[in-house]
């Protein structure tokens, strides 16, 4: 029997009539039911047998992908496909899908939040009190400041429309040409990343991890900031060098910098990264903007509708 293998922890929540519609279509459905993340070689034994998988942060890279004789499809449970081998894909005929918009507004609201938190001084502030400390300081007011938005994809428009609504001006930039139609809706001025740097007093980054944004921003981007600045990573990790991150944090070149992500996940706890965690003006959370409710209905119902087409329509 052809098999389809679902690998992230939380589809079964709300995904369980999908498994029901997968199976009657003549499917053995291996879903992850224990609670844990597979060990590598649960994920590769299940991987190569199957036909459609529904992927969550598991890496297929080409060596594996070569081993997996009857895939056909691939759709990630979420948005970002940079755990994929997605050349070698393409050129062995594999469909690889993916969940965009399924978790923009959770993303979104998390990259605004993370504004107020760093504006207000709040995890660092609260972090005193419960020490027993009591001291008060000065923080930003958000209305009449700039935010920079860097990549205008879903995520990026939903981040200018809010801070739009609470009176900040918006500019955004993009690798790709941005429709005038999405900058009059969250009135944005189209600008250029060093444009951004420099007049910015908020940098939110909403890119895709790709050769041309890894490491884009560090030491030279740094150097043109606000000193004030507030610089805010809900996209990947790799986006941001870290090392240079922490020295420009250390020197003052920027004011603070909150992160859903890191280069490696969980973080490996090397001296200049425990230095990092350690300042006050650092906020690190563990890749969990989309991780709501609401985002899990709709990747689940989104990823289990493109699995489901693309079979139908390949009539595997």
């Amino acid at each position: 029997m052809k098999k389809i293998f679902i690998t992230p922890r939380s589809f079964l929540a709300h995904g369980k009539e999908y498994v029901k519609q997968m199976e009657d279509m003549g499917y053995e459905v291996i879903a992850n039911d224990t609670g844990k993340q597979y060990s590598r070689d649960e994920f590769v034994k299940h991987a190569k047998e199957a036909t459609g998988i529904v992927l969550g942060v598991e890496k297929m890279d080409s060596e594996l992908l070569s081993q997996c004789k009857n895939l056909r499809v691939i759709v990630k449970y979420g948005v970002g496909i940079d755990n994929i081998d997605f050349e070698y894909a393409r050129g062995h005929d594999i469909i690889v899908d993916r969940c965009a918009g399924s978790n923009s507004q959770s993303v979104a609201e998390m990259a605004i939040g993370f504004m107020f938190a760093m504006a207000k001084h709040i995890p660092d502030v609260s972090a005193s009190v419960k020490n027993g400390g009591w001291e008060r300081v000065y923080c930003m007011e958000l209305m009449g400041k700039t935010i920079g938005v860097v990549g205008f994809g879903d995520i990026g428009t939903r981040v200018a429309k809010m801070a739009h609504g609470i009176g900040m001006n918006v500019l955004a930039s993009a690798t790709r040409p941005i429709p005038m139609e999405k900058l009059r809706e969250s009135c944005a001025e189209n600008v250029t990343l060093d444009e951004i740097l420099e007049r910015s007093d908020v940098i939110s980054l909403n890119v895709p991890l790709t050769d041309k944004t890894r490491n884009m921003i560090g030491k030279e981007q740094f150097k043109k900031m606000k000193n004030t600045a507030i610089l805010v990573n809900t996209a990947r990790g790799g986006v941001v060098n870290e090392k240079d991150l922490l020295e420009a944090l250390k020197e003052g070149q920027i004011a603070a910098c909150a992160t859903d992500v890191f280069t490696s996940e969980p973080p490996v706890y090397e001296p200049w990264v425990k230095e990092l965690l350690a300042l006050d003006n650092f906020v690190l959370t563990p890749h969990m903007a989309s991780r709501t409710v609401e985002s899990d209905i709709n990747v689940t119902t989104m990823c289990s509708e493109k699995l489901i087409g693309h079979l139908k329509r390949m009539r595997i």
